[in-house]
C-alpha cells in the first residue's frame, strides 16, 4: 500500500488487488464481505455494518474490540458508479479529528487486477495532519491485507463455480 498526502487536506492511499475490480466494487459495498475485511488491526470485530447503496443514502460501521472497547462511523453516499467509483461523506462518533471528510474510491482493472486509490478529502490540513498522526495507515494496511485474502479466496470460488 502507498500513501500520500495530495494538496492541503488530502490523504490518498493506493493498493493493487490480483481481481476484477467487480469483486473489489462488491467488497467495498455489500455488508457480509465489509464485515469480513474492514477490521483494522487484530481485536477488532464489526457487528454493525449497515448499507443503503444509493446516491443519499446511508451507511453505518461500528467496531468492537476484544477488550470491549466500540468505534463508531457513518456518512452519506454522494455518487455510485459501479463497478468503478463510490463517493461518500465519513464521520466518525468520537472523532479525533474536526469536521466531517469525503473519501472516494475509484477502481481501475486492468488485465484482471484492479488498482484501488481511495482519496479521503479533509475539512482542513489540522484534520488531515492529525489522521496523518494516528495509526489509520497500520490500521488500512491491515483491512487491505484482509481484503487481498478475502478476494483470493472469491477468485477461487468463481473459478471453481
Amino acid at each position: 500500500m502507498k500513501i500520500t498526502t495530495s494538496g492541503d487536506r488530502e490523504i490518498v492511499m493506493t493498493r493493487e488487488f490480483d481481481a476484477p475490480r467487480k469483486l473489489v466494487f462488491d467488497a467495498f459495498t455489500k455488508p457480509e464481505l465489509i464485515r469480513q475485511w474492514l477490521l483494522g488491526p487484530e481485536g477488532w470485530s464489526m457487528p454493525v455494518c449497515e448499507v443503503d447503496l444509493r446516491v443519499g443514502g446511508k451507511y453505518r460501521y461500528v467496531w468492537r474490540h476484544s477488550n470491549g472497547n466500540e468505534m463508531g462511523m457513518g456518512g452519506v453516499y454522494r455518487e455510485i458508479v459501479r463497478p468503478e467509483r463510490i463517493v461518500a461523506t465519513e464521520k466518525f462518533d468520537e472523532s479525533w479529528y474536526p469536521g466531517e471528510a469525503v473519501g472516494t474510491v475509484a477502481l481501475v482493472e486492468q488485465a484482471g487486477r484492479t488498482t484501488l486509490t481511495q482519496t479521503v478529502l479533509y475539512e482542513s490540513r489540522e484534520a488531515r495532519d492529525a489522521v496523518m498522526k494516528s495509526p489509520m495507515e497500520s490500521g488500512v494496511a491491515a483491512g487491505y491485507d484482509r481484503l487481498e485474502q478475502l478476494l483470493s479466496s472469491a477468485k477461487q470460488e468463481g473459478k471453481t463455480a
